[in-house]
């Protein structure tokens, strides 16, 4: 259980605990993307430059998710492909979208994190660029996908469980 999580006491009254701390406080800014992948998961969707979009609507829909990392034959990031650009293109060529290719609908300059960036610079920066989905990397490897919603998601359950444990303490 995460320290911002447990009663902290008073280094002068060991007997006084207290539910908050400056340290505790600081603690969801202390908050890193690792954490997140932690508690989410490693699973990496991803799709090819040659395949079709058709294909990965159907990728999209069966998997539940909102964007797949485009990768090339050595595993390697070279754009990502999200909900929204397929729709962006099938308001620009209705009936023409689903045989073309990642290649030519893909996002090319893909913003990545690493497992130790903080959240909230990880969300300002989604929310800045105005895209929802960032890959992870370590070692110049994908190792996962975090969105904003995930982001939204952790930390709305960290405070959920400090609001239930603030009650806790109040009530006895």
């Amino acid at each position: 259980m995460p320290a911002s999580y447990q009663p902290h006491t008073r280094d002068d009254d060991p007997e006084h605990t207290v539910s908050q701390s400056l340290e505790t406080n600081l603690r969801a800014a202390d908050l890193t993307v690792r954490h997140l992948i932690d508690q989410k998961g490693r699973a990496v969707f991803s799709t090819s430059a040659d395949e079709t979009i058709g294909t990965v609507v159907r990728l999209l829909r069966d998997n539940d998710i909102g964007a797949v990392m485009v990768l090339d034959a050595q595993s390697s990031l070279v754009g990502i492909l999200s909900e929204r650009d397929i729709v962006r293109r099938l308001a620009d060529t209705p009936g023409q979208t689903l045989p073309q290719t990642v290649a030519e609908l893909m996002t090319r300059n893909v913003e990545t994190c690493t497992l130790d960036d903080l959240l909230v610079s990880v969300l300002r920066r989604m929310t800045d660029g105005r895209f929802r989905h960032m890959p992870v990397m370590e070692n110049g490897a994908v190792i996962g996908l975090i969105s904003v919603r995930d982001v939204v998601r952790y930390r709305l359950t960290a405070l959920e469980y400090e609001a239930l444990q603030l009650k806790q303490l109040i009530v006895g």
